[in-house]
């Protein structure tokens, strides 16, 4: 019976979506109160429903209901707990089900917390929100049904991928559709703008919040995913320019260059057709990252489908939604009024040349992802597009970016002085190319161009600081004085210097582990010692281990450093019988920010392992760095002039301003 009361709550909440989506449109044109709040108790009720249904679908799971097809592929008797309840959406099924609870969730927010938007507004955001909903209900339902059972149960189920199997499975998938659903609340917001012709400061001030929670979740996602990559794969990478990497790298740009076009039209009223056109782009990249992962023309450890008729039903929905709101955008978007003006050398120009790299570099990214799937469809060709394309093209758009970072929080509105912000910047300037000189010193004239970028990553840092020494007077006033200034800073203020922070960070370990890797690979047998980075590392042996539901070999390593024994490294191969597969559990030695990394390979006939060893200098930099980036927008979502439910506008300002 949970299996049918799962199914009959996702129709219930269906139906409501389809309420939702009509009711408070026909009450906004007649401007009947009751009719446009149907809206949200029709959101609250949808949430009510679809998270019951989530909730059976974790509940067949954990009791391991084989009558049910979704448990009987995707999970096992002696699956740890853990494992069963992640194991809902590491599948096609159970992660649209998730992907569906969000978007209920987030439109469930805003009917709860959106008390203060205007009746109008909200009733035609969730009546948006609707549509989305009600368009991926019908495709659970006619494609993907988790709730379909099986006539003759089966005894046992056939376990969940055994690379799934890792607590990353907890925290990355949720974490990243947070990202990409989030940014739906964004496209609603710009849509329902379209539709009523008006938009101002204060629709941004109510979209920033939205905005800036999808961006922290999507900041997370991607870097969890990165590092269950690099340490469950076995293979030592972070990133492999995957499709399905950038399917969700390019949502992430376009929300980055929203929330900085956000913050100019809340300040200056300005940049409304581009934060418009931004809303509607950020959502629409994040519906294309789900047609990659589930239409099938992709093959990939994150792809979940290969039915050609999902791929059909999700293409049409990527035709009726991002085709849709682009057609009113280009209707629509003339009659918006365009609001304040601006010198070039300002902080709104510096924040629009921001946005101008982050587009290209989206533009850029979107091409070489989608090129070679375009070329194979019209002419049968395949070719690939990987790294070196990437690096030419992605990475000179992101330096001058990185440069001009610390720049803009130093120009003033409207009008700035770019002299006056080079010279406050001086010290930052001064402290990079210390930087470089020791790293050039240090590294003994090798690579050219790892210590520039270093000392470029140190000016975005250094240049974050600046910025905060600027606003409180650090050793221009008393230390006290300074103090009681940094107290009294906005927390968004705050925000940006750890969010800057954090993108210098990450480049320092990029640059570290990319330039002064190194690796040993081969075999050893008991008692031989591989020799990197002045690391020893000795093979005492290797154990067989009964796990759960899957047999494991280790390899014992004994770590020491100038002949100092530092600690024992147990990498593992483990072999799923019911599956039929075998994974790699690579071992890692954290010093410093620093890594050793040691994955086993196969077993030869003498008794052999294939090993491979490397040692990845400052490799935590580069998840330390959106950690901080995400800290940065909690402290600024934290401000208390950036709530959720942002304060109404004064009445004499009219509400939002009419479009001429």
């Amino acid at each position: 019976m949970i299996a049918e009361a799962g199914h009959y709550a996702l129709v219930l909440a269906l139906a409501l979506a389809l309420i939702q989506s009509t009711v408070p449109l026909v009450g906004a044109r007649w401007r009947d109160p009751a009719l446009m709040n149907v809206a949200r108790s029709a959101a609250l009720a949808q949430l009510l429903f679809v998270a019951a249904s989530f909730a059976a679908l974790v509940m067949l799971h954990v009791t391991s209901d084989f009558s049910v097809v979704n448990v009987f592929e995707n999970s096992h008797s002696l699956k740890p707990l853990i494992y069963k309840i992640t194991g809902v959406w590491g599948n096609h099924e159970g992660s649209m089900l998730l992907w569906v609870s969000i978007l209920a969730l987030f439109g469930g927010m805003v009917a709860a917390f959106g008390n203060n938007l205007p009746l109008s507004l909200r009733a035609h955001v969730l009546a948006v929100q609707a549509w989305i909903a009600s368009a991926f209900y019908l495709f659970i339902l006619i494609t993907s049904n988790p709730f379909l059972r099986i006539v003759n149960p089966p005894i046992e189920g056939r376990d969940l991928n055994p690379v799934l199997q890792d607590i990353g499975l907890a925290v990355h998938p949720p974490m990243l559709y947070l990202g990409y659903v989030g940014f739906s609340i964004s496209f609603s917001f710009a849509v329902a703008a379209l539709i009523e012709g008006r938009i101002d400061a204060a629709w941004a001030r109510w979209v920033r919040p939205w905005t800036l929670v999808a961006w922290i979740f999507l900041t997370l996602g991607i870097a969890m995913g990165s590092y269950w990559a690099y340490y469950e794969l076995g293979w030592g990478g972070w990133w492999f320019w995957d499709p399905v990497e950038n399917a969700s790298l390019m949502p992430w740009l376009a929300g980055t260059a929203l929330l900085h076009s956000l913050v100019v039209m809340e300040k200056r009223n300005a940049l409304k057709v581009w934060t418009i056109l931004l809303s509607i782009l950020a959502f629409s990249l994040s519906l294309l990252g789900t047609f990659l992962v589930r239409s099938g023309v992709l093959t990939s450890v994150h792809a979940f489908a290969t039915d050609p008729t999902r791929g059909v039903f999700i293409l049409l929905i990527l035709c009726i939604f991002i085709g849709g709101s682009l057609s009113l955008y280009a209707w629509r978007a003339s009659a918006l009024k365009q609001g304040g003006l601006f010198a070039p050398i300002s902080r709104e120009g510096a924040l629009v040349l921001n946005n101008l790299f982050l587009t290209t570099a989206c533009a850029t990214v979107f091409i070489g992802t989608l090129y070679p799937l375009a070329l194979e469809v019209v002419t049968g060709e395949k070719i690939s597009v990987g790294a070196p394309f990437f690096n030419l093209t992605f990475a000179p758009l992101f330096l001058p970016l990185m440069l001009a970072v610390p720049f803009g929080p130093l120009l003033a509105w409207k009008r700035g002085d770019l002299l006056g912000a080079a010279q406050r910047l001086m010290a930052a300037g001064i402290a990079a190319l210390i930087g470089v000189a020791v790293l050039w010193a240090w590294t003994g004239g090798g690579s050219t161009f790892a210590p520039l970028a270093i000392g470029l990553a140190i000016f975005v840092i250094a240049g974050a600081l600046t910025d905060l020494a600027e606003r409180t007077g650090l050793f221009r006033l008393p230390l006290s004085v300074s103090f009681r200034r940094a107290r009294g800073l906005p927390r968004s203020s705050w925000g940006t210097v750890f969010a800057h922070a954090g993108v210098g960070i990450a480049l320092i370990g990029i640059v570290c582990e990319t330039t002064w890797n190194s690796e040993y690979i081969g075999s050893m047998k008991p008692d031989d010692v591989a020799i990197i980075a002045r690391y020893q590392l000795r093979l005492d042996g290797a154990t067989q281990r009964q796990g759960p539901n899957y047999r494991e070999m280790l390899a014992h390593f004994t770590v020491s450093l100038d002949g100092e024994r530092l600690a024992t490294m147990t990498p593992s191969k483990r072999n799923f019988t019911t599956r039929g597969s075998t994974t790699t559990e690579a071992a890692l030695l954290t010093r410093g920010f620093s890594q050793i990394y040691v994955s086993l390979g196969e077993t030869a006939a003498d008794g052999a392992i294939a090993v491979r060893i490397y040692h990845k200098p400052m490799v935590l930099l580069i998840w330390l760095g959106p950690v901080l980036m995400a800290f940065g927008g909690l402290l600024s979502l934290s401000d208390r002039r950036l709530r959720v439910g942002a304060p109404k506008p004064a009445k004499a300002l009219g509400g939002l301003q009419a479009a001429e």
